[in-house]
């Protein structure tokens, strides 16, 4: 258990992008929620963001925020939204207002008082750029949270994630474990090596491998509310990862 409370306080980070990070963010949080235990999310910024009705619409966050039935507004979940496809640093050049690093740090200590569980997902990986200066892997360390992994369960893994490890390790950032997810469904060499792969090279637990969801990536994007039939399945998928080693340690 970490930090103010004693409810788990996770930085979800990926190995890079398109590794199925939301996906395992929304299955952790839509088992939290399924708990009763009223999980807090938050995307500190989001890139890629579509304009919907004059304003731009983070759908990492939307996704975040439903599947934990957080009742907070959109701005008080993901502060800083950019339309530029970019890291957040670097599409701020272009639109403006890079995210402050330290209204962010007091967003997260101010959700820490709350003794519910919180999960912070970073925007790609942990060296891509927040604001000038400053990467995701300093949001995470001097928010003093635990890190879990996000990484796909395919070829090209290993690599990834040992460096992610070894980065967070170098900085002192705790981490809680790794989640592989199986992105493709298929029955591959390296989909049947790697979950022992991991635990054997890399310096951090393995949570566990959550499974193909036909569908889910839609079905996120429709919303994820605890009692919808997404809820369900992503909370179903979570029950296959090791919670209570994440929430123990």
């Amino acid at each position: 258990m970490d930090g103010l409370t004693s409810s788990p306080a996770i930085f979800l980070t990926g190995t890079g992008t398109g590794v199925g990070k939301t996906v395992a963010g929304c299955a952790l949080a839509a088992a939290w929620a399924a708990r009763g235990l009223a999980p807090r999310v938050l995307k500190p910024a989001e890139s890629g963001c579509e304009r919907r009705g004059g304003a731009l619409h983070p759908s990492d966050a939307w996704a975040l925020r439903e599947a934990a039935g957080d009742t907070r507004s959109l701005d008080e979940v993901c502060p800083y939204r950019y339309a530029l496809p970019l890291a957040p640093a670097h599409a701020a050049e272009q639109e403006g207002g890079p995210p402050d690093l330290g209204r962010l740090l007091r967003m997260i200590a101010a959700l820490r008082e709350t003794p519910a569980p919180l999960l912070v997902e970073g925007a790609g990986g942990l060296l891509v750029p927040l604001a000038p200066g400053v990467q995701m892997i300093d949001l995470a360390k001097r928010a003093g949270l635990r890190l879990i992994i996000a990484a796909p369960l395919g070829l090209g893994t290993l690599n990834h994630t040992q460096l992610t490890v070894r980065a967070a390790r170098a900085e002192g950032i705790p981490v809680a474990g790794i989640v592989l997810s199986d992105l493709t469904g298929e029955d591959t060499p390296a989909a049947r090596r790697n979950p022992a792969a991991v635990r054997d090279l890399c310096d951090a637990p393995l949570l566990g491998v959550l499974p193909h969801l036909p569908g889910i990536g839609e079905e996120i994007r429709r919303g994820a509310r605890p009692g919808t039939r997404a809820a369900a399945r992503l909370a179903e998928a979570a029950g296959l990862l090791d919670m209570g080693m994440l929430e123990n340690a």
